[in-house]
């Protein structure tokens, strides 16, 4: 078993499409009118803005982060930065040994940025 899709709810598809594109370095793709889709190797990250899909009514931002393990922290750092997102405090060393940062998308959805190496699972 796998999980193969994260659902990210977003409020204008557009927009999000400009900032997860800067901050994950690619232009994913829209494969509908509400649905833009980003590669991240075995799994998809879907942006999903249910107005412009045409759906009823909105989704809310989700309650946890989402986790992201990175080979190059510091300029996730930088591209979260520069696109955007909402910091929660730098790059730090958590007391269970992971090397992260934490922000929000415009949309207030949490995301985590994890060093490649040092992630607890548990």
């Amino acid at each position: 078993m796998r999980v193969f899709r994260i659902i990210l709810p977003v409020t204008a598809i557009d927009d999000a499409a400009v900032f997860y594109g800067a901050l994950l370095a690619q232009a994913g793709r829209r494969v509908s009118a509400g649905r833009h889709y980003f590669d991240l190797g075995q799994m998809a990250l879907a942006c999903y803005d249910a107005e412009a899909e045409g759906d009823q009514g909105s989704v809310p931002p989700l309650p946890q982060p989402v986790y992201f393990a990175v080979h190059d922290l510091e300029d996730f750092h930088a591209r979260a930065v520069a696109a955007g997102a909402v910091m929660e405090g730098g790059i730090d060393t958590r007391p269970w040994g992971e090397r992260s940062f934490y922000c929000r998308d415009p949309f207030g959805n949490p995301l985590c940025f994890v060093e490649a190496g040092t992630e607890f699972m548990g």
